[in-house]
C-alpha cells in the first residue's frame, strides 16, 4: 500500500469511527495549520471558536468545517460540551479531541483510533511522554500533582490526565454532557465520573510541541490543580476517602499502547 493509500485508508476510518472537535480561543497564529492537518485525517472536524478576540474564525473561513462560535468566551468546558453536542448531531458513535494551539499533532489521531479498537469503551489518552523534558517545569510539576489526584479518584493509574488530545467512545460523551463543571476540571472529571460507570482510560505516547512562538498555555498549574484537587477532594469525602482506588492506583501499571504511525 502507497503512502497515499494508506492515509486515505486512515481519513476514513476517522471518518467512520469519530469526528474530531477543536475548542479554540485566540489562536490565529497556529488554528489553520492545526484544523488542516486533522482533515487530512478524519473528514469531519469541528471548530469551537470560544468568543475569540482575534481573527480566530476568519483565516479558516474557507475551511470544509463544522463552526461553532461562542460571542463571548464561556470557557473550555463549554467549548467542547457544544462540540460534543454537535457530534453526536452528526452521527458519531466516538469522538477525538485536539487543542486549537498547535501542541499537538494530528498525525496521532489514527494511533489514538487504533487504541479505541482494541480497548472498545475506553477513553484513550494523548499522553505527552515523548520528549516530556521539554514541557515547561511548572507544568510538569501541575499535571504530576493532577495525575495523582485523578488516579485517585478513578482507582486507575491515569498517564497525562489534562492532555486535551483523547478520544471518547459514545457512552464517555453521553456522561460528559450530564456533568456540571467548567474549565479544566471538567476533562478531569470525564475521566472519574466515566471510570465509575466501567469506562476505563487507556493511554497512547504522543510527542507535543513547545515552541516559543506559541502563546501561553491557559492552564495555569497552581490555579488549576486546585479546582481540581478541591473537586476530587469533594468526591472522596463523599465516598469514604475511597482507599481501595488509592492502593490500586499506586500498585497497578497503567495500560499504556505504543501504536504505531502508520
Amino acid at each position: 500500500m502507497t503512502g497515499e493509500q494508506t492515509q486515505a485508508a486512515q481519513s476514513a476510518e476517522a471518518a467512520a469511527t469519530g469526528v474530531v472537535v477543536i475548542p479554540a480561543l485566540n489562536e490565529e497564529r497556529a488554528i489553520r495549520a492545526v484544523l488542516t492537518a486533522a482533515l487530512r485525517y478524519c473528514a469531519k472536524v469541528i471548530l469551537v471558536d470560544d468568543g475569540s478576540s482575534d481573527r480566530t474564525s476568519e483565516v479558516v473561513a474557507d475551511l470544509p468545517l463544522e463552526r461553532i462560535r461562542h460571542a463571548a468566551p464561556q470557557g473550555k468546558a463549554m467549548a467542547l460540551r457544544d462540540g460534543f453536542e454537535l457530534a453526536l448531531k452528526l452521527g458519531a458513535d466516538g469522538v477525538l479531541t485536539m487543542d486549537g494551539d498547535g501542541q499537538h499533532d494530528a498525525a496521532d489521531l489514527p494511533r489514538l483510533l487504533a487504541a479505541a479498537k482494541e480497548y472498545p469503551n475506553h477513553i484513550v489518552i494523548g499522553a505527552r511522554l515523548l520528549g516530556k523534558d521539554a514541557q515547561p517545569d511548572k507544568n510538569r510539576f501541575g499535571n504530576a500533582q493532577a495525575d495523582f489526584w485523578v488516579s485517585w479518584a478513578c482507582g486507575q493509574r491515569i498517564v497525562d490526565s489534562q492532555s486535551g488530545q483523547r478520544y471518547y467512545p459514545r457512552a464517555a460523551i453521553e456522561t460528559a454532557l450530564a456533568l456540571p463543571h467548567d474549565g479544566f476540571v471538567f476533562e478531569s472529571e470525564i475521566l472519574i465520573e466515566c471510570a465509575t460507570r466501567g469506562i476505563r482510560t487507556v493511554s497512547v505516547p504522543i510527542k507535543a510541541s513547545y515552541e516559543e512562538e506559541r502563546r501561553a498555555s491557559h492552564f495555569k498549574p497552581f490555579r488549576d490543580v486546585s479546582r481540581i484537587t478541591r473537586m476530587i477532594a469533594g468526591r472522596l469525602l463523599r465516598g469514604g476517602f475511597m482507599l481501595g482506588n488509592l492502593r490500586r492506583s499506586r500498585t497497578v501499571p497503567p495500560i499504556v499502547i505504543d501504536l504505531p504511525t502508520s
